[in-house]
């Protein structure tokens, strides 16, 4: 990064580095800090080393997630299990129309490590909500 940096003569032209909250960062952005001219930098360079604001979003939504971590799970086997074999998502497609739910969304799991994909999953079971409740899962 340093050398990228001072090839292409960005070292008066940056005013911060965003970068996520990892130690390993904190270390090199102060030896950066060593290497530019202070006087180039905002307040010195006070605000050279920026996190990543969807980084610490990500974080306070996945610690807000914990809080209701055990019924997201729960949400997700249901899901699973009626998704896992064809017949059986026959069997909670037709419960769903004999229900008359009106959904055109499909149930779909979600990716554990994306809590943008956990809200999508939440969002296409809602309108089930009934149909879960009518199969006794």
């Amino acid at each position: 990064m340093e050398q990228c940096l001072f090839q292409y003569n960005l070292k008066t032209k940056i005013s911060s580095v965003v970068v996520d909250n990892c130690i390993t960062n904190d270390s090199i952005m102060d030896i950066l800090l060593g290497k530019f001219d202070s006087t180039s930098l905002i307040l010195d360079g006070k605000f050279l080393h920026m996190s990543c604001s969807a980084h610490i979003l990500n974080l306070i939504v996945k610690h807000g997630l914990d809080v209701i971590g055990k019924e997201i799970e729960r949400i997700r086997e249901c899901i699973a299990f009626w998704v896992a074999i064809p017949k059986r998502y026959e069997k909670f497609e037709n419960s769903a129309r004999f229900l008359k739910i009106s959904s055109t969304k499909k149930i779909h799991l979600d990716c554990k490590t994306r809590w943008n994909s956990i809200y999508l999953m939440l969002g296409s079971t809602l309108p089930y909500r009934a149909n879960f409740e009518r199969l006794n899962v």
